[in-house]
């Protein structure tokens, strides 16, 4: 699980507290810490989405609450039960500086990962790329990277022998395979790594990258998520989980999250890629600047590897670690990107978390989730909703929860229900919760 949380970050307390300081003492240390360390910022944004190729079409399509989600066309959805998802359409690779040849060599999530991060350093004014800079890293997220592209190969060599695989394959189903090539493309010759944390990686990388910086490992990383899961064995194994959601015939209003009908999650895809600075090293370079990472926290709730703990209490300690972190109040968060995906118990789980974090303040908190739109395109997700908030604080207007009719006892916050809102929003904080805890 991950939380970002929007401002400065608190330093970790753990290693003083043996040296008995008294509350004063340590809160005094804490505040000297902090004015010390490192700001972050965000500079560029690029996206590839079920609701466009842009970060600008992302945006506007969720203000208006327009569906991403349509019948499926990347493979036959015949023999299953779930025959829909938010597929990222009218997508070609070369129109992205990506050679063709190139191309055919990489993975789909990679080349998602691509395209979006030219259009953040475009966006960042870094229209040549990095330049061999090494001080300049990568670390994307993601669940599954190549898989898809593993069982394809792997029927292939069922069907032909061991012969006629691809030599380029490992390049296409390794899950670092992404992070290699915006290295590579962009020249960016610093830290680079790949998290693979399930559904919370956008966000996990997002937060770990914004930590690197902080360290003094890099000025600049290229951060986010990319998947491209819409495959049959995932339809296949997530149907048998009884999982997504069957709403065949109705498509756009599939994913419901907080919904009291909602009947399980739509698989999405794409990828979101932020570029994060250290404030001063963009200021020298007169950047454009639209927000600040203030503070993250991960952990683990060690219960079940899909099913939440009833209690929550996973979602609760990393949301108030997050809070923690980065020395934020619960009066000052305006906003929460939910984790919202659309299942039962997520989605009751997370406003309990919710409920028990900021106690009655809860209520006059606006919550929406991104997924009701895009479906959840695991690894990216978290990327996806980072740039939901970012737009957020940037246009001071909050995107809705598409799809909520039907109040559910469990889930009775403000969800920002069907219609865009205009508010005051300084801090964000955005939910990821991922399979396995």
């Amino acid at each position: 699980m991950s939380s970002i949380t929007g401002i400065r970050e608190m330093p970790p307390i753990e290693l003083i507290a043996d040296r008995r300081l008294s509350p004063m003492e340590l809160a005094e240390f804490q505040e000297q810490a902090r004015a010390k360390r490192a700001r972050v910022v965000v500079t560029g944004l690029g996206a590839i989405t079920p609701l466009g190729n842009s970060v600008s079409e992302f945006w506007q399509n969720l203000l208006v609450a327009k569906s991403g989600i349509g019948p499926v066309t990347l493979f036959d959805t015949t023999d299953y039960k779930t025959k829909i998802a938010g597929e990222a359409k009218g997508f070609d690779p070369t129109h992205y500086a990506i050679d063709s040849k190139d191309a055919r060599r990489m993975g789909r999530a990679t080349l998602f990962a691509l395209a979006a991060a030219k259009g953040a350093l475009e966006d960042a004014g870094f229209p040549d790329g990095l330049k061999d800079n090494d001080r300049a890293g990568v670390l994307l997220g993601t669940a599954l990277g190549g898989f898809p592209e593993a069982i394809e190969a792997h029927n292939g060599f069922l069907q032909k022998g061991p012969d006629r695989l691809s030599p380029f394959l490992p390049a296409v189903i390794l899950p670092n395979m992404s992070s290699f090539y915006l290295a590579n493309y962009y020249r960016a010759r610093g830290y680079n790594s790949t998290v693979v944390t399930a559904c919370a990686a956008g966000t996990h990388a997002v937060g770990a990258a914004s930590e690197i910086i902080r360290r003094g490992d890099a000025d600049i990383m290229l951060t986010g998520g990319a998947d491209a899961i819409i495959s049959n064995i995932v339809f296949a194994a997530f149907g048998v989980m009884r999982a997504l959601s069957t709403r065949n015939d109705d498509p756009t209003h599939a994913s419901r999250p907080f919904d009291k009908n909602r009947d399980g999650f739509v698989i999405g895809e794409g990828s979101a890629i932020l570029v994060l600075e250290r404030l001063e090293h963009a200021l020298a370079r007169s950047a454009k600047i639209y927000a600040e990472i203030l503070g993250y926290a991960t952990n683990s709730d060690a219960y079940h590897f899909a099913a939440p703990d009833p209690q929550a209490l996973g979602m609760t300690r990393v949301m108030q670690a997050s809070l923690h972190n980065a020395g934020v109040t619960i009066d000052q968060i305006d906003y929460i990107n939910a984790h919202g995906t659309s299942t039962p118990l997520n989605d009751s789980g997370e406003t309990l978390a919710i409920k028990t974090v900021f106690g009655e303040r809860a209520y006059k908190i606006p919550i929406s989730s991104t997924k009701s739109m895009v479906g959840h395109s695991m690894g990216a997700a978290g990327a996806f909703e980072s740039v939901a908030c970012i737009m957020t604080l940037h246009n001071q207007k909050i995107h809705p929860t598409a799809n909520y009719e039907t109040p559910d006892p469990a889930c009775d916050l403000d969800y920002v229900p069907n219609v865009a809102r205009n508010a005051i929003v300084n801090i964000c904080m955005s939910n990821s919760f991922g399979l396995g805890g």
